[in-house]
């Protein structure tokens, strides 16, 4: 069969783009924190850990400068409090958009603008401007040239859906149609896609045991509690992977198929009150690192399996000013020092490579803190060891703790020192080891490593997916199919 020119490049294009262009995993980054690390700090660590997404609540200088020259790709927020200004005023809109936008690409890579944060469900009496707000907008961006590069979308909970389960009989909630079919003319006419906040913990606790946890923490379930779409007959492993799939399936109940979902927002608390047994490290790290896995597969749910989900964490660190329950002050992954609350897989600095020919000094895990610093000074200063690694802004500072500055300058000076006598000791709190400790962005003295260690289970996309190298591969297979498609015409 001969294809006509556009219909190779359409294939070629599509296969590129689905082949290429993998799920990634980012964090989402709350401000309502006691001791928020310095901007700097935190793109620090957020490169120390691999992760290319963010997602700000609102559009903070500080990040957005912090984050310029990284390629980390960056959401930005309008705050809830913001939308009725701007949906009332293009001029508002435009303001918005030169200040929190033009002023910072490209060097900040901002592809993103969430509008609000669940409004229909959080602040009805603002529903009747936001698609007014998301159109000035892009407008807005339209006349900076930055439509291209920019979308505007609106992340939603899914309590705008009436009834999530079974997921091919879900529907938004009626009440809501007309402001919902709005919002999805928008999207598909900008090319934008759905942002949805779907948290499994929230509808596990409102259940009243009606799923297994198993369910929600992607556990494997016995035969006798599969769950299973009666209509469909799709098995839902997670009930991460059915919240999806009740909401394409009320978006295509009101005519639309061509919208991609995003998930601006899940995860699992792990910490609470007397009435919260559920928010637990244990479950928060399972559910976490079970997620990773489950976006990493590349694949979408059971009625859009070629579909990704690329996903963000909520949150990067605990929001202790939060009001409510503790558990709604206890979904970060990382402590404010840049150490794990609980385990999580994916590429730290704390992360080790297989057996290395070069023996590394570092410090004792438990090792008495009060000796570990007697042990940093010793190092850094009549030790001499190069220490500049651990400063703050620094490759190595994060995690910033006793035991990781304590093995960075251990090891300096035993790497340097060694043969001349020097030892592994350091009054008992240190140890060799043959593990590389070095990390993607923090190389550890003697490492053959070039770039640290690239862990198979970490933020960020299988594929390559920088906006750059994505732009120049999509010229390239753009090219190469005009190319055969003029040999087969």
């Amino acid at each position: 069969m001969t294809l006509k020119p556009w219909l190779s490049i359409s294939i070629l294009f599509s296969f590129f783009i689905s082949n290429v262009i993998g799920a990634f995993v980012g964090v989402n980054i709350g401000t309502d924190v006691t001791n928020l690390p310095p901007a700097s700090d935190v793109v620090a660590l957020l490169n120390a850990r691999q992760i290319t997404h963010v997602r700000l609540f609102n559009a903070d200088a500080h990040m957005l400068n912090a984050l310029a020259n990284t390629s980390i790709e960056v959401i930005i927020g309008v705050t809830n409090e913001e939308i009725l200004g701007i949906g009332e005023s293009p001029s508002a809109a435009a303001a918005w958009v030169n200040k929190n936008v033009a002023a910072y690409t490209p060097g900040t890579n901002i592809t993103a603008i969430a509008v609000g944060s669940e409004v229909l469900t959080a602040i009805p009496n603002v529903a009747p401007v936001l698609v007014p707000a998301m159109n000035y907008l892009h407008k807005a961006l339209v006349a900076s040239r930055l439509n291209g590069r920019v979308k505007v979308s609106t992340p939603q909970s899914m309590d705008v859906i009436a009834k999530a389960f079974p997921p091919s009989t879900a529907t938004f909630n009626s009440s809501w149609n007309s402001t919902i079919f709005q919002i999805l003319q928008f999207l598909r006419n900008t090319n934008s896609y759905y942002m949805l906040n779907a948290y499994p913990y929230y509808e596990y606790v409102h259940s009243d045991g009606i799923f297994p946890i198993e369910y929600t923490l992607f556990q494997p379930l016995s035969a006798v509690k599969q769950i299973v779409d009666p209509n469909t007959l799709f098995h839902y492993e997670s009930m991460f992977d059915a919240l999806v799939d009740a909401t394409y399936n009320s978006i295509e109940a009101l005519n639309f198929s061509d919208i991609l979902i995003v998930v601006t927002e899940t995860g699992w608390p792990w910490d609470g009150g007397s009435n919260e047994p559920d928010a637990t490290k244990e479950n928060a790290g399972t559910f976490n690192n079970n997620l990773i896995r489950r976006v990493s597969n590349d694949t979408g749910p059971p009625s859009q399996p070629k579909n990704p989900i690329n996903t963000f964490i909520y949150e990067m660190f605990n929001e202790d000013k939060r009001p409510g329950p503790i558990s709604e002050r206890s979904w970060g992954i990382f402590s404010t020092n840049g150490s794990d609350v609980y385990s999580i897989s994916l590429g730290s600095s704390a992360g080790i490579s297989g057996n290395s020919s070069t023996a590394f000094c570092i410090a004792k895990p438990g090792a008495d803190e009060n000796k570990l610093q007697d042990g940093i000074n010793w190092a850094c200063g009549q030790g001499r060891a190069n220490c500049s690694a651990i400063q703050s802004g620094q490759p190595c500072y994060f995690p910033n703790t006793l035991q990781n500055h304590a093995s960075y300058a251990y090891n300096d000076y035993y790497q340097r020192m060694r043969s001349v006598g020097g030892t592994c000791d350091f009054d008992g709190t240190a140890t060799m080891t043959t593990q590389d400790p070095s990390s993607k962005t923090c190389k550890f003295t003697g490492s053959s490593n070039p770039g640290g260690v690239f862990p198979p289970a970490a933020f960020g996309p299988i594929s390559a997916t920088s906006q750059s190298s994505l732009i120049r591969a999509r010229v390239i297979m753009c090219t190469l199919a005009v190319f055969f498609a003029l040999l087969i015409a």
